[in-house]
C-alpha cells in the first residue's frame, strides 16, 4: 500500500475503535510507519470527522510536527523499539480498563484470548509522570506482547498493519468483557 491508501485506513480504523464502543469521540490515538514516517492522528481529534489530510507527519528520529498527538512520542519510540511494528493503536475499552484497575496483569478466561495473549501486563504509571514515563514503558512491554494496558488510562496495541493492529485492541476488550461477564455470574 502507498502511504495516501495507508492514512485511509488508519482513519478507517480509528472510527471504528468509536463506533464500537472502544473509544469516545475524542479519545484514543493511532498510527502507522511508512519507511521513516510515522503518521499520528492529531492532539484532540475526533473521530467522528477525522480525514486523512489531518493526520501529523512525525519522524522516527523523534521529529515531530506541530499538533501530533500527546502520545506521539509514545508511538515513535514503540517504532524504534520494535522494528517489525508498522502500526501503533491506543484506546480506552471500558471492559479492559475496568478489568485491570487493580493494577494486576490481565489474563484472559477465553480461549480467544488465551490464544492471542495469554498475559496482558499491565503499566502503572502515576497521572503526574505519564508523560515522561509512558514512552519507553509502553514501548518496553510491546517488545514482547501484542497489547499492554496502561492502568486507568488504556490499552496499546502494536502489530505489524493497522487491521492487526485494530484487531488487537479489539480482542483484549472482548476477552475483558467476557471475563467481566462471568464475574457476575459467580
Amino acid at each position: 500500500m502507498n502511504r495516501e491508501q495507508l492514512k485511509q485506513q488508519l482513519v478507517e480504523h480509528y472510527r471504528w475503535l468509536r463506533q464500537y464502543g472502544c473509544n469516545d469521540s475524542h479519545s484514543g490515538n493511532a498510527s502507522f510507519r511508512f519507511h521513516d514516517e510515522i503518521w499520528v492522528t492529531p492532539t484532540g481529534c475526533c473521530a467522528d470527522t477525522l480525514q486523512a489530510d489531518d493526520l501529523v507527519q512525525c519522524h522516527i528520529d523523534g521529529l515531530m510536527e506541530e499538533g501530533a498527538s500527546l502520545d506521539a512520542p509514545l508511538h515513535i519510540q514503540v517504532y524504534q523499539n520494535n522494528p517489525q511494528a508498522r502500526a501503533v493503536m491506543h484506546s480506552h475499552g471500558p471492559h479492559t480498563v475496568a478489568m485491570t484497575l487493580n493494577g494486576n496483569d490481565f489474563v484472559p478466561i477465553d480461549f480467544e484470548g488465551q490464544y492471542y495473549f495469554p498475559l496482558v501486563p499491565v503499566i502503572s504509571i502515576p497521572y503526574d509522570n505519564y508523560v515522561e514515563q509512558a514512552p519507553s514503558a509502553v514501548a518496553k512491554a510491546l517488545q514482547d506482547h501484542k497489547v499492554t494496558v496502561v492502568k486507568g488510562h488504556g490499552v496499546y496495541a502494536c502489530a505489524e498493519t493497522i487491521n492487526l493492529a485494530y484487531k488487537w485492541s479489539c480482542s483484549v476488550e472482548l476477552s475483558a468483557k467476557i471475563a467481566w461477564l462471568a464475574e457476575q455470574l459467580n
